[in-house]
């Protein structure tokens, strides 16, 4: 039986000598939530089969429950080879929804608490010469307003734009072998102007060895740097010979190569950078220096088969490409940390993307719930710090207030500063839509369904005036780089339900929906404010038929005709 999902999951942090754990493995719905207490962990076989990476509501996992699933249990006997029995064995996992106990031979040795994040262990110490197995227990309730659960469903159905719940493992599991001093992250920041490249390497723990990077492009050595470091973090910075900046549409990535020396002992790891800096100067956004228009449109992340997981890599790399055909230069990753394979492929084809939380379900009108935010935001950060193809982070979407409850400004103010903190190079949208507290770009939300009422928003701009009714009394234009963060939105049915859900009245014709979507789309482009837009959506997601695909990854319209519309020449870049 082939492996589903068998390529590397990090191709910024790769090594040669690792084992995918995708495929079958023992499953068990524990609903009443007594698994811990019945030691699940110890059981020698559960109830079901499931595939993994696939959550169990989703086709692909071949368990296909799309009810309220609020505790599952997963087991899987392993082989440590031969080869590897000298080496520390390292346990990773992409992502668990939400709250993750992990167990080694029935013992309990870790703990993870969120949904989109990876984490690791050191399961050396744990392991038996022979019959070792790993049971996992999964705990959710996308219902908890103390839980970032993005768009899924708190009702049993799928509803307007919430659509089918994931539960469990959704991202590739994998056990990596390693020596006793060995390479836990990088932090990889470019210079432009030199050109060269910091390379901050994290080590797991304070060792007297050499640490060597080098760097290549197009196979030819273009750098390198060594140091013996005297901590567990070491900056090497590596002048380049060769300047070739990382652009939209020219996805230019230099290889990188970590070499850790301790003794007879290395550690040796694959990774990858591009050359390319961003700013906002003068109501513009800059891509190296030049004035880009942000043409961007909403990507959820969905899949009919696999719901949060790509049914394979192609599958991420497809969405691209597609969203290129159609003349954007980017997304907005929508209420969800995407893997680091789709960031891959958008760093390898130069294409500009936001990194957003899942914040949606989180009660963000009550302070403790910065517990439940902050740190599983913080890893995201640091998960994909070094992507040339993140150009921007925005926390939260939409705070709306709840119950008549306010959001809580310092929750969002204090994420906003601790991003900034963690990495200054990026611009930071603290709420997209609304309600600002800080943020570096003033974005709006709208979804008005012809030019005039459009253009009516921004008109006012060099007053220092925002005529959106959600901005009115609440928050004041700040003179930054105004961005058209959702709009659009127009309904386009392409299936026999009355269940559809979109934006607007439905324009009757094909001619109408383009005509209509010429407008709003050339209005933002002709104004001299506006520097950036994000339509939505990419593609229909369940109900939500409102895409400029179907779900299932079809153009509703003339890819080239989109693509002429997109494609005008924006004001600002003049």
């Amino acid at each position: 039986m082939s492996i589903p999902r068998p390529e590397h999951p990090n191709p910024q942090l790769l090594r040669q000598d690792w084992i995918n754990l995708n495929g079958e493995w023992e499953f068990e719905i524990d609903n009443e939530r007594c698994g811990k207490e019945k030691e699940f962990s110890k059981r020698s076989s559960l109830n079901q089969k499931i595939t993994v990476p696939f959550c169990p509501e989703s086709v692909l996992s071949g368990i296909h429950n799309t009810g309220f699933i609020y505790s599952v249990w997963y087991r899987k006997d392993i082989t440590i080879p031969e080869q590897f029995k000298d080496k520390r064995a390292i346990l990773h996992f992409g992502a668990v929804d939400y709250f993750a106990t992990i167990y080694i031979n029935g013992e309990k040795v870790f703990e993870h608490k969120g949904g989109y994040t990876p984490f690791s262990l050191d399961i050396t110490d744990y392991l038996k010469p022979e019959g070792n197995y790993i049971p996992v227990c999964a705990e959710d309730d996308p219902k908890s307003p103390a839980q970032p659960s993005g768009k899924q469903s708190d009702k049993l159905d799928s509803y307007g734009c919430f659509y089918t719940r994931t539960t469990g493992i959704w991202q590739t599991v994998w056990l990596e072998f390693v020596p006793s001093v060995y390479v836990t992250s990088l932090n990889i920041t470019p210079n432009t102007a030199a050109p060269g490249v910091l390379v901050r390497v994290l080590l797991s723990s304070a060792a007297d060895c050499t640490i060597s990077a080098k760097a290549y492009f197009d196979k030819r050595l273009v750098g390198q740097a060594q140091l013996a470091p005297n901590s567990m973090c070491a900056d090497l910075y590596i002048p380049l010979s060769e300047k070739h900046l990382w652009d939209v549409g020219l996805g230019n990535l230099y290889d990188l190569e970590i070499e850790v020396l301790e003794g007879d002992s290395k550690d040796y790891i694959k990774s990858y950078f591009g050359l390319r800096d961003v700013m906002l100067k003068d109501g513009a956004f800059l891509i190296n220096g030049k004035k880009v228009f942000g043409r961007w449109v909403l990507d959820q992340g969905f899949y009919p088969d696999g719901i949060y997981t790509a049914p394979s890599d192609d599958a991420l790399k497809a969405d691209i490409e597609d969203s290129m055909a159609l003349g954007f230069n980017g997304a907005r990753l929508h209420e969800k940390i995407f893997e680091p394979r789709f960031l891959y492929w958008a760093d390898k084809l130069g294409y500009l993307v936001w990194g957003e939380h899942a914040n949606w379900g989180l009660d963000h009108t009550n302070p403790q719930n910065i517990y439940s935010f902050l740190p599983e935001w913080l890893d995201a950060v640091k998960r994909d710090y070094s992507h040339p193809s993140i150009i921007g982070w925005c926390p939260f979407n939409e705070t709306w207030d709840i119950d008549n409850r306010r959001q809580f400004d310092e929750l969002i103010g204090m994420v906003y500063d601790v991003t900034k903190a963690l990495d200054p190079t990026r611009p930071v949208i603290d709420t997209s839509g609304n309600f600002h507290v800080r943020t570096d770009m003033f974005d709006i939300h709208s979804y008005v369904q012809n030019r005039e009422l459009l253009e009516e928003i921004f008109k006012d701009l060099d007053k220092g005036i925002v005529n959106e009714t959600q901005a009115c009394g609440r928050q004041t234009y700040n003179g930054t780089p105004f961005f058209v963060s959702e709009f659009g939105g127009t309904k386009w049915k392409m299936s026999d339900t009355d269940e559809s859900w979109g934006y607007g009245d439905a324009p009757k014709t094909e001619e109408e929906f383009l005509d209509r979507y010429k407008g709003l789309v050339h209005a933002l482009l002709d104004s001299k404010y506006v520097c950036a837009f994000c339509y939505t959506q990419l593609y229909d997601v369940e109900q939500e038929e409102n895409g400029l695909m179907t779900y299932d990854r079809e153009f509703k319209f003339d890819a080239k005709t989109i693509y002429e519309i997109n494609t005008k020449k924006a004001a600002i870049e003049e």
